[in-house]
Parts: C-alpha cells; structure tokens; sequence
C-alpha cells in the first residue's frame, strides 16, 4: 500500500503518517519523489483499514499496490532507479553500460591485459568470476580469494568498476570487500538467505534472472533485497531454459520492455550466457540495446581458444571493439548513449 501525500505536505504530516502506520503494526518507508512523498506501507497482510490514512492531514490518496512485489514495482516508485557507481558509471536512465571481461579469473596477467583493453575500449565496469558454480565438480571452479585481488588490482590500475558472483551468504562480505557489485546468479536467484545477506551488504547488487524463472519470479526475488534497505538492484536477462538445442539458452529479448513496464529498476541483458555462440554475442547485444535494455554484460577473452570456462561464447577483443561501436550508433538512433569511457585514467576507487 502507499499513501501518496499532497505537493504542499510537510514534514510534520508525512511524520504523523509514518506514525500512524506504526502504531498500526506495519512499517512505513518514505519515498521522496521529484513532485510529492509517498509512504510506503510495508508487511500488509490484506486486513489495513485504509480511512485511517485517508483521513490525516496532508493525504492525497492510499493506493492499493496490486503486485505480489511492492517496493520494485512501478507503482510504488514511478521514476527509473539509477544505480551509480564509484567510478561514476551510471546504470539505468538514458545511459547504457558496458560490463565486460572473461568468465573467470584465470591468472593475474589474464586480467589485467583483459581489463587495460575493455577499458581502451571503452567499457567502464569488468566482469569475471573469482567462484565459479559449475556443473561439473571437476570444472574450473574459479580462483576463490586470489581471484579477488586480481579483480581490484585491475580496478586500481584501470579505473574500472569490479562485478564478480557471490556463491553462498558465506562469500557476500569478501565479495563486497572487493566488487562494487555483487552479482547473484541464476542459480541462486531463489536463494532467498543468499538475497537477504545481499541485500544487507549495502553494495548494489546484479541478481540474474533464473534458467526457468519466470518475470514475476524475478521481481519476487528482487523483492528480497529491497525488503533488507537495498534499492540498488540492477535486474539481468540472461536467457532461459529452452526446447530447442542450437542455442544455449532462450535469451527473452522481451523480458525487457515487460520489466520496465512493471518495474523502476534497471535491467541488462548477457547475450553471451543467452545464446553460448559467439557468433549469435553481437546481433543479440544489439537487439537487447534496442528492446530498451539499460546496459549489456559480455564475455570476452584475449585467447577464447584457451579459456578455462566459455570459451565458445566469449568475443575475441577486436570483436567487442566492432560491438562498441556499433552499440554507440544504436543508441544515438533511441536518444540514448554508452555510459563515457574513463579516457585512459587511473581511478582511486575504494571497494570498502
């Protein structure tokens, strides 16, 4: 439920609000907006007597939020969240990001001459996997703490802003201590401890959209890291489980305009993870920046041949240089534009 209050409310009746709210055993979160304040009413079980909101002063109007998902949905915040990031990457609005690096961490030399391209290139947030969940128990599983201060060196010497996966709500602190994003991933969409730990690290957080999830499910999950004081989510399409084989997943190009409808957050697309083929990265990345998407996570490598996990879906790095480009000319056409490049410079980000 959110109680929208009139332009001319003060502070003293939003306060008288949030206090009646209270004392009738829910919890109340203001919404400043650029018009007018809402209060969000938090935990309604079906059963709040609405008229005694209605009545206080300074009340426009109680509305009834009907999604099972309250504080992600467009009706309790009508204005796009905008995710900003340390090195002023700016995720959501009329900007598009670029997140970029390999599957995994694989040694320190892998990444940092990863890193110093992308960002040459362009991209101003690296992506890579220092735990890796696998299918296989004898894969790559990823080089664990190692990997992470591989991750922030190439921040240190780039500028770059680090997202990498926290496994299991024992990760969630070290992965904070080192990422300025914390990503969730599809397999741990529905791991509703791992979403609350998240959701209290105080770092934004890139939740990937399950492999059979559906939207609803998605926004339920994102649901979990706003209830813990956390509205700096960033909702990735990355494919879903499908019938068909030539393609590893279904990337569900319209997950993204249907999100934006029914959310306030910013949602990306991994085209990599959503098709497995290199050749079908490119189309499919242009295809989601055209559907609306806020932002793109892509795979690449400086020896795809050699890689230690996806390989066969990583781009080349002259190829995500053609991407840029070309993403450049697509945004302009949407009265959009890739988030600025970091020209070269060296950014003292702390990652505490």
């Amino acid at each position: 439920m959110l109680v929208v209050m009139k332009q001319s409310a003060t502070e003293e009746e939003i306060g008288r609000v949030v206090e009646q709210i209270r004392v009738m055993g829910y919890d109340a979160r203001p919404i400043p907006g650029h018009q007018r304040t809402a209060v969000g009413l938090i935990g309604n079980d079906g059963r709040v007597d609405s008229a005694r909101l209605e009545g206080l002063s300074g009340v426009l109007e109680v509305i009834v939020v009907s999604h099972p998902y309250k504080q992600v949905s467009r009706e309790w915040r009508e204005e796009d969240t905008i995710v900003t990031l340390a090195n002023g990457t700016r995720i959501g609005g009329s900007e598009i990001a670029l997140m970029a690096g390999p599957c995994a961490v694989e040694s320190r030399e892998q990444i940092l001459e990863t890193a110093h391209a992308l960002q040459a290139m362009g991209a101003t947030i690296l992506r890579g996997g220092a735990f890796k969940p696998r299918s296989s128990p004898y894969s790559f599983q990823g080089l664990g703490l190692e990997g992470l201060r591989y991750l922030a060196e190439a921040r240190e010497a780039t500028g770059m802003a680090v997202v990498t996966e926290a496994l299991g709500t024992e990760d969630v602190e070290v992965v904070a201590e080192y990422a300025d994003i914390i990503q969730i991933g599809a397999r741990n969409m529905q791991n509703y401890a791992l979403l609350r730990k998240a959701g209290q690290s105080g770092k934004p957080v890139l939740l990937k959209r399950g492999m059979s999830a559906t939207i609803k499910e998605l926004l339920l999950s994102a649901e979990y890291l706003l209830a813990e004081g956390n509205d700096q989510v960033i909702l990735c399409e990355r494919g879903v489980r499908s019938f068909d084989t030539h393609t590893r997943n279904l990337l569900d190009l319209t997950a993204i305009p249907v999100v934006k409808s029914l959310s306030h957050l910013p949602i990306i697309a991994d085209p990599s993870h959503g098709t497995g083929i290199r050749a079908k990265v490119t189309p499919m990345a242009r295809a989601a920046v055209a559907a609306g998407a806020d932002g793109l996570m892509i795979e690449v490598h400086p020896r795809p041949e050699e890689a230690l996990s996806d390989g066969a879906q990583s781009l080349y790095l002259p190829q995500f240089g053609d991407l840029m480009d070309q993403i450049r000319h697509i945004a302009r056409a949407l009265d959009r534009h890739v988030v600025p490049s970091l020209h070269g410079t060296a950014s003292a980000i702390s990652a505490s």
